[in-house]
């Protein structure tokens, strides 16, 4: 039976990841030719704007074989803006290889990535790139993986001539007793049996033996190999190869009877072809899937609009014989066309795990530099946001449209995608931190409408919010006898308060609650159309009594500086309104950890190196919300204001004069 590996491919930006994807595929035999980041012919680069700034921005995949082994690698983003894209890879993967810089070594970003690996319960290889450039130090880097990355790492080969043109990799091999002893010795860390013969000095296991623990430690997150070589050369690279099929966990693909009876997968990647058909990446964990099947897809983010139905008309498997047309198995990666309302995130059956991804912490309102392409703009960004669903689009009155975003980096990129690939050029306004809104207690609110008063028709809606835990999102529920209402009204209910839920009191999304139907009634000619007009009205007065508070993002951060500054630095932290929760005195000076408002990142990162004479090591990694102190920070609305009775009238009678 054929198998199936999936890869993800991480870094700091210039690493060398894109590379290394490349050397697999041609020494592999799945491309003729390598590309070139620096000539931007990469296969998986395909974007215009990723080939000019020579960055990877959205995930892409590529196929190989290696024996029995189909080898999927996923190349995921490399920079901090995009972090959302790299989690939204790591669900669908099996194993995941790290690729550090054999010059520049680990970086802050390095950390980060790591971090979020481990977290994730990846197994994971690390790649020391680079040991033919000049300037390479792999022993040096190794010692600093060790040090700041994981203790768990086991050096799997030796570089020869590093930093040479002619640098070469030997890998170690488990015939061989000095290595095979080094290797028992990093294993017994986690394994008695291995430990009692190495104190005893009793024979070790026969390679084969070692193989399979070492395969087990890898699989559980223990150790962690490390592999050295270039992937301009291609030196280390085909010890790589055989190491990913190795200590990996593969999958078994299964067809027909042999499947499981329950879909079960995840939608990872969006692409759009110029027509506008939408194909989506998606990564099956169970079951069997047949060309032509009908589908129903959950959304990840419970505040999104329900299920997704629809028949697939193009089914492809991606593999290394290219992409062929058959049923998609588990294990597998397909691409599935026939959806336009797909998106990323969406999945088959039950998630696989609790989503992770981290909400972008800024707002920027955008408008097209020459008015007359307003509509192309929101078609682009529409477009835009189908491939990261966390781009959430609005339309400010008197201002334009509203993009959520995780960078500075990111709003770049976006200008760039919107001129080169959708021919709009676009305009971004200063950004602004992107809160939210919670409950700050329990309120309830009834309104009975009769002619003439609102909807024209005799309609009742009794909703009561209350505050739930960090985390729960939004919860709808109902108190009412079931089948009091029919089910287009009730449907009417549920979607407008997870609409109108988009604007709290201040204007910010309002999340972590539950909203309870207590009441409904109706009489004919009562429509949906009447429920959609009132639940925004008596919602927005329940959540008025229950009262909101808001709160920013704040990012978690590590900071090295060395001594002889630290005074400074923390006082600088202080001023922005940063906590430092732990201070340790280290070889190099003070490791200082703590949080800080998302809305000063940028600052403090422009500011550490004439704070730190350029020795401060900085980096964060989104950790959550806090209570706003001070003022409270309000966005304008964009809903009619259901808590002025009179102005919510008014815009609701032009909306419906305009539609």
């Amino acid at each position: 039976m054929t198998s199936t590996l999936n890869i993800g491919v991480l870094a700091h930006v210039d690493a060398g990841k894109t590379s290394l994807t490349e050397r697999l595929l041609f020494e592999s035999g799945a491309i003729d030719r390598l590309g070139s980041v620096d000539t931007g012919d990469t296969t998986t680069d395909t974007g215009s704007v990723e080939r000019e700034r020579g960055i990877t921005i959205r995930t892409a995949v590529a196929g190989f074989r290696v024996g029995p082994t189909r080898v999927n690698l996923i190349d995921t983003p490399g920079h901090t803006d995009f972090v959302a894209e790299v989690e939204r890879a790591l669900a669908v993967l099996d194993g995941a290889v790290l690729v550090v810089s054999a010059v520049e070594g680990v970086q802050a970003h390095t950390r980060v990535l790591m971090r979020v690996l481990r977290e994730s319960g990846l197994p994971v290889l690390l790649f020391v790139n680079k040991t033919d450039r000049a300037g390479a130090r792999p022993e040096r880097v190794f010692a600093e993986i060790r040090r700041r990355l994981t203790g768990g790492a086991l050096a799997m080969d030796t570089v020869r001539d590093a930093g040479t043109p002619h640098a070469r990799t030997e890998p170690g091999d488990l015939r061989d007793p000095a290595f095979a002893r080094r290797v028992a010795e990093a294993l017994a860390e986690h394994d008695d049996a291995l430990l009692a013969a190495l104190v005893e000095d009793r024979p070790l296991p026969g390679p084969d033996a070692l193989t399979g623990v070492l395969r087990e430690q890898v699989g559980r997150g223990l150790v962690y190999p490390v592999l050295c070589g270039s992937a301009v050369t291609g030196q280390g690279v085909g010890a790589l190869t055989r190491v990913l099929t190795t200590l990996l966990p593969v999958t078994t693909a299964a067809h027909g009877e042999d499947a499981a009876d329950e879909l079960r997968g995840t939608v990872f990647a969006i692409e759009r072809a110029p027509t506008g058909e939408k194909t989506g990446y998606l990564r099956l964990r169970a079951g069997c899937l047949e060309p032509r099947a009908h589908v129903e897809f959950e959304r990840a983010d419970p505040g999104d609009d329900g299920p997704h139905r629809g028949r697939i008309t193009g089914l492809e498997v991606v593999g290394a014989e290219g992409v062929r047309s058959r049923p998609l198995a588990a294990g597998e990666i397909g691409r599935i066309r026939g959806l336009p309302g797909v998106r990323v995130g969406d999945r088959l059956g039950p998630p696989a795990a609790a989503a992770r991804f981290a909400r972008p912490a800024l707002e920027a309102v955008v408008r097209p530099e020459d008015g007359g392409d307003a509509a192309r703009l929101h078609a682009a960004l529409a477009a835009l946001a189908d491939q990261d669903p966390l781009i959430h689009l609005r339309t400010v009155a008197g201002e334009g449209l509203s993009v959520l975003l995780y960078g500075e980096v990111q709003k770049e990129v976006v200008a760039a995608t919107l001129a080169e690939d959708f021919g709009v050029r676009a305009v971004f306004e200063p950004s602004r931190t992107a809160h939210t809104e919670r409950p700050a207690g329990t309120g309830s609110a009834v309104e009975e409408v009769s002619p003439g008063r609102l909807v024209g028709t005799w309609a009742t809606v009794g909703l009561r919010v209350d505050p739930m835990k960090e985390g729960a999102g939004v919860v709808f529920r109902r108190e009412v006898e079931f089948g009091a209402l029919i089910g287009a009204f009730d449907r009417a209910i549920e979607e407008t308060v997870r609409d109108t839920l988009g604007q709290g009191l201040y204007g910010w999304p309002v999340t972590d609650c539950a909203v309870t139907l207590i009441r409904s009634g109706f009489a004919p000619p009562t429509t949906p159309a009447d429920f959609r007009e009132l639940t925004p009205l008596v919602l927005m007065r329940a959540l008025d009594r229950a009262g909101t508070r808001v709160f920013e993002p704040v990012h978690g951060f590590e900071l090295e500086v060395p001594a002889d500054v630290l005074g400074g630095v923390t006082a600088r932290l202080n001023a922005l309104g940063a906590r430092v929760r732990d201070t340790v005195e280290t070889a190099e000076g003070w490791l200082l950890r703590g949080e800080v408002a998302a809305r000063s990142v940028d600052a403090f990162r422009t500011e550490l190196p004439g704070l730190s004479r350029g020795e401060g090591v900085w980096w964060t990694f989104p950790e959550g919300e806090r209570a706003v102190t001070g003022p409270v920070p309000r966005r304008a609305r964009t809903d009619g204001n259901p808590l002025d009775y009179d102005e919510y009238l008014v815009h609701r009678a032009n909306a419906r004069r305009s539609g």
